[in-house]
């Protein structure tokens, strides 16, 4: 019985680790090109910036080859729509205590051999600052990881560079998670 049960996990073990997401992307589909993004905003810097974070993310996960654009076989190619900077949370005296920095942005995946889209869909990501101007100890979770201030080693820097820097981060991950989990 015991020999039973040890097989059976055995199989259940190999059948899952076997099992990958990049796995799922059409089988033609190898490489990727990811030129740089549109920005359609006033806010300067943000096309490098989104551009070199889904370079730097699809890079680190590694599955599909970053190339150029005449010889990959998809495109991803993105649009900045609207960045906004706003007032988010209040004091009762109706005083701002924190500004959330949110980006928009479209994303296009093409498959080149069959000339047809793969994922279309909007993103947004954000980071949230304060106006203490040190963000290592005013309070606010920046990075929306359920740290704050000295729990974080990573909060530090200019507050809205930092929050910038975040929802561009956000932005990234999410695109590479939608590519590899919606095939």
């Amino acid at each position: 019985m015991r020999n039973i049960l040890i097989i059976s996990q055995l199989i259940f073990m190999s059948s899952c680790a076997y099992y990958s997401l990049a796995g799922s992307i059409p089988p033609h589909i190898n490489s990727i090109a990811i030129p740089i993004v549109e920005n359609q905003t006033a806010e300067f810097g943000m096309s490098e910036s989104v551009t070199e974070n889904i370079l730097t993310k699809f890079n680190e996960e590694n599955i599909l080859r970053v190339t150029d654009e005449e010889s990959a076989a998809s495109v991803l190619a993105g649009v900045i729509t609207r960045v906004t900077d706003a007032p988010y949370t209040f004091t009762k005296q109706e005083a701002v205590t924190e500004y959330r920095f949110t980006v928009h942005m479209n994303i296009e995946w093409y498959d080149k051999a069959n000339e047809k889209i793969l994922l279309k869909k909007n993103f947004s990501g954000w980071g949230a600052y304060g106006l203490s101007g040190d963000i290592s100890s005013d309070g606010i979770d920046n990075d929306g990881d359920g740290l704050i201030d000295s729990e974080d080693d990573n909060e530090f820097g200019d507050p809205r560079e930092f929050a910038t820097s975040v929802a561009v981060n956000k932005i990234a991950e999410d695109v590479l998670n939608e590519i590899m989990t919606s095939w």
